[in-house]
């Protein structure tokens, strides 16, 4: 099971103005994304910068505008991701309570579990994608 991890911060001014974290919680956050690849459960992770430097690109009613940060208005932005694959929905929980271990600020982290190949809604049923067209 794949599932991807979206760290939200309670407190965005950091986020927002580049702040790198403290040394100590850079060190941590190496040992724990260490800890994930022995144990072969991380497909990636990244932190994200300044909504400054990003873009919302938007459609309503068939009109697609774009919109450059930074985001002001936001409320919840994502400070950050990690995708793993691991065995259950707990399991997935499990490593991200340890990222609040080492983060040691409020937020919070939504964990979705990602569709596999077979899972997705698009994909052809079994007996479809043997039919020759």
């Amino acid at each position: 099971m794949r599932f991807m991890m979206m760290y939200k911060p309670a407190d965005i001014k950091k986020l927002e103005a580049g702040l790198p974290p403290a040394l100590e919680e850079i060190a941590e956050m190496g040992r724990l994304i260490e800890d994930m690849a022995k144990a072969g459960v991380l497909i990636a992770t990244d932190g994200l910068m300044p909504t400054a430097l990003g873009a919302r690109i938007r459609r309503t009613n068939g009109k697609i505008t774009v919109t450059d940060g930074p985001f002001t208005e936001a409320k919840e932005l994502i400070a950050g991701f990690c995708m793993v694959k691991v065995k259950s929905k707990d399991e997935a929980i499990a490593w991200g309570k340890r990222f609040f271990d080492v983060v040691r600020e409020d937020g919070e982290s939504e964990i979705r579990q990602m569709y596999d190949v077979d899972d997705a809604p698009c994909a052809p049923h079994p007996r479809e994608a043997a039919t020759p067209a």
